[in-house]
């Protein structure tokens, strides 16, 4: 048997275990695990995101334009109701006008400014306000404002004495307190 020669340690290998060289470089690199896209793989992506990019640019735009819709609606249906209040209230000031220009006496001029509220109070009646009532009755500190108080015996203590200026309600809800004098009986004591 001839010895073969053996430097620093490395015994020589049979045919079969020879590497070559990209074998070598590849066991050397190890596995890759991103592979860089080839030229269709970036046109694809490039293509799906300029499709995401436009379908974001639309949708942007659907929403102004709902957005504008809404506020044009919203100042439509204001503009609508707005006049429908206002036309309810053109007859009263054509009765004003006529009023102001006629040469009637003070008695006429005052049946006819009479004849005014009580158009007035219909319009507001057709629109669901109602005056709340005040003389006589006990006083609500939700719905009426107290000016100040009389001192009366004869009346019930915290009464409504008289009405200053009317409130006014839209079905449930306070368009403004009644402004009142109450009465103040110091004969009479709470129970």
């Amino acid at each position: 048997m001839e010895e073969q020669e053996v430097e620093y340690g490395v015994t020589p290998a049979a045919d079969s275990d020879v590497l070559t060289l990209d074998e070598l470089a590849h066991a050397v690199a190890g596995p890759t695990l991103v592979e860089s896209p080839g030229a269709e793989d970036f046109a694809a992506l490039k293509a799906e995101r300029d499709q995401l990019v436009d379908r974001l640019a639309r949708m942007q735009a659907e929403f102004d334009n709902a957005r504008k819709r809404q506020e044009r609606e919203k100042a439509d249906f204001r503009d609508y109701a707005t006049g429908t209040v206002v036309e309810q209230f053109l007859p009263v000031v054509d009765n004003f006008a006529l009023a102001l220009n006629s040469n009637a006496s003070a008695e006429q001029l005052r049946t006819g400014v009479e004849l005014i509220v009580k158009q007035m109070e219909e319009a507001l009646a057709k629109l669901q306000v109602v005056a709340i009532p005040t003389v006589g009755l006990p006083f609500d500190p939700r719905v009426h404002e107290a000016l100040g108080s009389v001192e009366r015996d004869d009346l019930p203590d915290h009464s409504v004495l008289d009405e200053i200026r009317k409130g006014y309600k839209l079905r449930d809800r306070l368009l403004r307190p009644a402004m009142v004098r109450i009465v103040s009986n110091p004969k009479q004591t709470e129970a």
